[in-house]
């Protein structure tokens, strides 16, 4: 198994859940290898280990820029965007040209796909959405989409909010953390969220289950709104919820980023993941929210 991305909040422990399963699992790195487990690879410039993918059975790809850099000035997004494109392409390429491909390719995407849906009640079949994440999910599936090989599945991970203690819940565990948590803007908007084990569990769900093919939503099984993410957390450090951020002001200091990360609703369920089987951990919010505050 070859997995990019395996050093980031999700890949260091989905590396560590799929070796306990007894899978032998490879990485690919940028630096020099350092051991038998390690590849060397240029997203940027196509390059990879010549026959890495020969004799490997699944491919796990979560390689991209951070989202949570703020702000978003034309380059970083040209960044967040290329390093996307880059990373997937060079892995569809070499699957598609590989005489022995592997079986299964599980593509990181994002619930940023769907664009800001207000209270619409949103499932795999649901359309794309608009805005800048939007068109970076759809060029991201896209280009995992241009394996040829017939031997691969592609199943694409529309990953939201992972509540763990480190990515986008770091700044808000801080927030509450110093006493001045509060709604997020109208505190109304919908946040897809997922905790951080189920979401390991479900990419291992993904590679394991040979029908997995096509778009997942991993979101937890009972969406919740912002606010509720925000008392919750509050509620479990045992700090007040009062002041927070209004709306005027996370467009004035984060711009475009703050609008799509933070305001933007989307109000998710994990359908086809729970039509495959999939058993949830944490079923509610303030289970996932237990296991960091």
């Amino acid at each position: 198994m070859l997995v990019s991305g395996a050093s980031g909040m999700i890949g260091t422990p989905l590396v560590v859940a799929l070796r306990e399963r007894g899978h032998n699992v490879h990485t690919l790195v940028r630096r020099a290898p350092t051991s038998p487990s390690e590849h060397f690879w240029n997203p940027e410039s196509g390059e990879m280990e010549a026959g890495i993918l020969e004799s490997t059975d699944v491919v796990v790809n979560l390689s991209g820029t951070s989202i949570a850099r703020i702000p978003w000035t034309a380059a970083y997004k040209e960044k967040i965007l290329s390093s996307r494109e880059h990373a997937t392409t060079t892995l569809a390429n070499a699957i598609s040209h590989a005489k022995n491909p592997p079986a299964a390719l599980v593509q990181a995407s994002a619930v940023g796909y769907y664009g800001d849906r207000s209270d619409e009640s949103l499932t795999e079949d649901s359309s794309t959405g608009s805005g800048f994440l939007a068109q970076v999910c759809q060029a991201w599936e896209a280009a995992a989409s241009a394996v040829q090989s017939k031997k691969t599945r592609v199943a694409f991970a529309r990953t939201g909010l992972v509540i763990g203690r480190e990515g986008a819940m770091a700044p808000l565990r801080l927030q509450t953390f110093l006493g001045v948590a509060g709604p997020i803007g109208s505190g109304s908007q919908w946040w897809p969220w997922i905790s951080l084990r189920d979401e390991i569990a479900a990419l291992v769900f993904l590679v394991e289950n040979p029908l997995a093919k096509g778009p997942f939503n991993l979101v937890g099984p009972h969406p919740a709104r912002s606010s509720e993410v925000t008392k919750e957390l509050a509620s479990q450090m045992r700090r007040p919820h009062w002041l927070g951020l209004p709306t005027f002001a996370i467009s004035l200091l984060m711009g475009e980023a703050g609008r799509e990360l933070l305001l933007a609703s989307q109000k998710l369920s994990p359908t086809r993941l729970e039509a495959a089987g999939f058993s949830f951990f944490d079923e509610r919010v303030e289970s996932a929210i237990s296991h960091i505050a």
